[in-house]
């Protein structure tokens, strides 16, 4: 998997996705959801490492089968409160 961090103002920006959706289009029901390298692009890393991020972010993007799968068994994103688009699933984290 791959993880980007960004601190901002509002905390820290994490942003997972699959090293296989990077550069990926997807669509579905209406929605568009581009894995850009900009964004998502960044160091590619083990699940463990993921973990961490998710447990440090205020904010979460997150794109993937597996990254997704690993962000629902860690109990960070609630099943229920995932989009799939087209061929993949997509899920945000905020804390607040």
């Amino acid at each position: 998997m791959i993880v980007n961090e960004r601190e901002t103002p509002e905390g820290l920006l994490v942003a997972v996705c699959d090293a296989d959706v990077l550069g990926e289009r997807f669509e579905g029901d209406g929605v568009t959801l581009e894995v850009t390298e900009k964004f998502y692009g960044g160091e590619a890393v083990d699940e463990a490492a993921v973990v961490d991020s998710l447990a440090r972010a205020t904010v979460a993007n997150i794109v993937g089968t597996r990254a997704v799968d690993l962000a629902i068994e860690e109990g960070f994103v609630d099943e229920a409160n995932v989009l799939e688009v087209g061929d993949t699933k997509h899920a945000q984290l905020l804390w607040m």
